[in-house]
C-alpha cells in the first residue's frame, strides 16, 4: 500500500481532520469539518436508537462537510440527481420522512428515536424472514454472493485462522486503546498524553519464562515483519496471547511502521473484512 501511495502516476486527493498517515501522501489536502460543525444524522452500534445532530458551531477556515465536498462535485460533473442542490438538512430530512420515520426537526428536538422492532418480530415469535418462515442453518452461499471455496455447508468451524504454532506460539490482539476509539483520536495530543506509548501487554507468567521485565523493550513478529513495543505486564488475558493496544499511527513505533505491519491482508471469508484479530506471533526481547 505505501508503494502505490508513493507512485509518480498517482494523484491523490485527502479530505480529513488531520495529517494523517494516508495525508501525509496527497498531493491535495482538503480540510474536512468536525463532528460538531455540520448536520448528521447517526445508527448506533450495538443499539436500536437513531439520533440526528444540528450543526453547533461554525467551521473554522476553509474545511468543509462530507456533503459539501459531494455536492460541489456532483455539480461540477453535471450530475442532475436532486439530492446534489440540497443541503445536508434537507437531505436527512427527505431520507427519514421517506423511511416513515419523523422530519428532521422533530427527529433532533426529541434527541433520539427508538427504531427497536416490536418484541414478537425482535424475537422471530412469528417466524424469520424467509419465504415459508423458516430458519435455514444450511445458507445458500452463491445466492448471497459470499466467497463460500472450501466453506462448510451447515453451521461448522471452519479451519483457516492464523493458529499458534512452535514458531509462533502467541496470538496477537491489537484492540483499540481506551482513548483511540479510532485514527482520528490518535492525533489529539491529549489522547496521546494519556496513553503514553505503544506496549504490549503480556501474562506475567510468559514475561517470567521469557526473563523480560516490565517495561523492557521487546521485538514481536512473524512471517510479515516484526516490530519493537514496550512490555506492560497483565494478568488480565490467557498466557497463548499478547496484546498490542491500537491504533498507534506508524510514527509512535520506533522503527516508523506499526502494528499492522504483522496482520494479513486477506480477506476474510465469506464476504471479506478485516482479518487484524487473527495474527500469531513470536516474542522476544530486542
Amino acid at each position: 500500500m505505501l508503494e502505490g501511495l508513493g507512485r509518480d502516476d498517482l494523484f491523490l486527493c485527502v479530505h480529513e481532520q488531520f495529517m494523517t498517515a494516508t495525508a501525509k501522501y496527497a498531493d491535495i489536502l482538503l480540510p474536512a469539518t468536525m463532528f460538531l460543525e455540520h448536520e448528521d444524522f447517526y445508527k448506533g452500534g450495538g443499539h436500536v436508537y437513531l439520533q440526528v445532530t444540528r450543526k453547533v458551531i461554525e467551521a473554522p477556515g476553509e474545511c468543509r462537510s462530507n456533503h459539501d465536498v459531494i455536492n460541489a462535485l456532483g455539480r461540477r460533473l453535471g450530475a442532475d440527481h436532486p439530492g446534489f442542490s440540497m443541503t445536508a438538512w434537507e437531505l436527512i430530512d427527505q431520507s427519514l420522512r421517506a423511511s416513515g420515520l419523523p422530519g428532521a426537526d422533530e427527529a433532533a428536538d426529541r434527541r433520539w428515536i427508538d427504531c427497536s422492532r416490536p418484541f414478537e418480530e425482535a424475537h422471530f415469535l412469528n417466524g424469520f424472514e424467509t419465504p415459508d418462515g423458516k430458519f435455514r442453518f444450511a445458507p445458500d452461499w452463491p445466492a448471497i454472493g459470499a466467497e463460500h471455496d472450501g466453506m462448510p455447508s451447515l453451521p461448522d468451524h471452519l479451519d483457516v485462522i492464523d493458529a499458534a504454532d512452535e514458531d509462533h506460539p502467541f496470538r496477537l490482539v491489537t484492540a483499540p486503546a481506551r482513548r483511540f476509539l479510532n485514527t482520528s483520536f490518535t492525533e489529539m495530543p491529549s489522547s496521546r498524553r494519556k496513553e503514553g506509548r505503544p506496549t504490549l501487554l503480556v501474562h506475567p507468567d510468559v514475561c517470567g519464562e521469557l526473563g523480560i521485565e516490565e517495561g523492557e523493550r521487546v521485538r514481536v513478529g512473524n512471517d510479515k515483519g516484526s516490530v519493537v513495543v514496550h512490555v506492560k505486564l497483565f494478568d488480565g488475558l490467557q498466557p497463548g496471547v499478547v496484546i498490542v493496544e491500537g491504533i498507534w499511527p506508524n510514527a509512535a513505533f520506533e522503527e516508523g511502521i506499526g502494528i499492522n505491519l504483522l496482520t494479513s491482508a486477506d480477506r476474510g471469508l465469506p464476504n471479506g473484512g478485516a482479518v487484524f484479530h487473527d495474527t500469531a506471533v513470536w516474542l522476544r526481547a530486542a
